[in-house]
C-alpha cells in the first residue's frame, strides 16, 4: 500500500475483536484509531493496551475510520454492519455474517449500492496450508474434516454449525467446485440447546462426498482435513499449517512367528507452506480490496454459499429436535 495510512477501527473487543485490533497494529500502513464496546471495563483494558480511543457508542467511531471490523454477537451483525455501510465505511463482519440469508443478502446489496466493500471473516481461507491445498486438489472424491474442541461459554448463542463447522463448509465448497446435491445431518446438544456436536454428509453433483464433524464437547483441540483423489491422499493440519501428500500406497500381510501383521507403506511428500498470520493476511486482503479495488479471494456471488448450507443443516437439526426452535 502506498500513500496515506489507512484508518481502522474495531467494533466489539471480546476475544476475537482483540485479535483484530492487535493484527491491525501489526500492519505498517494501517493506523488503529479507535475501538468500540458497550462493556466499559473491557473497553478500558483494550484502549490502554493499544493506546487508542474507546467508544461505548460505535457510531462515534465511524466518522474517524476508513475500514472497520465488526466482531460482536451474531444477532447484532446486521444492525451494526448496515449502519457502517450507510456511513460509507468498508466493513469486515466476523462469520456468520447473519442468522438469515435475507439479512446477509441485504447487506451485500446495500454495500454494492453505496460502493462499499463488505467481507465476511473466514480466517481459515488465509491459512497457508489451505491456500496450498487449493493448488493441489482438483478432483476430490472424498473429503473428511474434523474441527473439535472443548466448550467455551462465549459462543453459547450460536450452534456448533455456525460457530465452527461453517469454516470447513466454506473450504469444502471451494474444493468440490460443484453444487451440493444432498445433505444429511445429525447432532447432539450437551451444554446448550443450540447443538454442540454435529456430523454432516454432503453429496455433490460431481459425485464427491464430504463428511464434516464439529464438536465443542471434545477435551482435545483437533483441526484437520483429509482429501482423497484417485491417485493421492492429502492430510492437512490447520493448527500446524502443514500438509502431507500420500502417493503409491500399498499394503500386505506379513507373517511373523504365529502372528499375522499388516504392513502399509506409501510415498509421503511434505508440502512447503508459508506460515503467515492468517488474520493479518485476511485484513490486508480486505484493505487491499477496499482501498485499491483488488479482486476478492471469493466472489460476492459465492460469499454466502457456506452460510446457506450451514442454515440448511440447522434446519435439518431443528426438524430432528437437536436444536430448539
Amino acid at each position: 500500500m502506498q500513500g496515506k495510512r489507512v484508518k481502522a477501527g474495531v467494533i466489539g473487543v471480546g476475544r476475537m475483536g482483540e485479535y483484530h485490533a492487535g493484527a491491525y497494529t501489526e500492519i505498517h500502513f494501517v493506523e488503529l484509531v479507535g475501538v468500540a464496546d458497550t462493556n466499559e471495563e473491557r473497553l478500558k483494558v483494550i484502549c490502554e493496551r493499544y493506546g487508542v480511543e474507546g467508544y461505548t457508542d460505535y457510531r462515534e467511531l465511524l466518522d474517524k475510520v476508513d475500514v472497520v471490523t465488526v466482531s460482536v454477537p451474531t444477532g447484532l451483525h446486521y444492525e451494526i454492519a448496515k449502519e457502517c455501510i450507510e456511513r460509507g465505511v468498508h466493513v469486515l463482519v466476523e462469520k456468520p455474517i447473519a442468522y438469515t440469508l435475507e439479512e446477509a443478502r441485504e447487506l451485500f446489496r446495500l454495500a454494492e449500492e453505496k460502493g462499499v466493500v463488505l467481507h465476511v471473516g473466514h480466517v481459515e481461507r488465509f491459512n497457508g496450508a489451505v491456500q496450498e491445498l487449493m493448488n493441489i486438489v482438483s478432483q476430490p472424491l472424498l473429503i473428511e474434516t474434523r474441527r473439535l474442541g472443548p466448550f467455551v461459554s462465549r459462543v453459547a448463542n450460536d450452534s456448533v454449525v455456525l460457530d465452527l463447522m461453517i469454516h470447513d463448509i466454506d473450504i469444502v465448497l471451494r474444493l468440490a467446485r460443484s453444487e451440493v446435491k444432498e445433505i444429511e445431518a445429525t447432532g447432539i446438544s450437551v451444554y446448550t440447546d443450540k447443538c454442540d456436536a454435529a456430523t454432516i454428509n454432503l453429496r455433490f453433483e460431481s459425485g464427491c462426498i464430504a463428511t464434516l464433524t464439529a464438536s465443542r464437547v471434545t477435551q482435545n483441540k483437533i483441526r484437520t482435513m483429509a482429501v482423497s483423489e484417485r491417485d493421492f491422499y492429502v492430510f492437512l493440519n490447520f493448527t500446524e499449517q502443514d500438509i502431507h501428500i500420500h502417493r503409491q500406497a500399498y499394503s500386505e500381510a506379513v507373517r511373523l512367528k504365529d502372528q499375522l501383521r499388516y504392513k502399509q507403506s506409501s510415498i509421503i511428500e511434505q508440502v512447503f507452506v508459508h506460515k503467515g498470520n492468517p488474520l493479518k493476511l485476511e485484513l490486508m486482503h480486505f484493505i487491499d480490496c477496499a482501498m485499491n479495488g483488488c479482486k476478492r479471494i471469493v466472489p460476492v456471488e459465492s460469499e454466502l454459499k457456506s452460510l446457506e448450507i450451514a442454515l440448511e443443516v440447522e434446519k435439518i437439526l431443528k426438524e430432528k429436535g437437536v436444536i430448539s426452535s
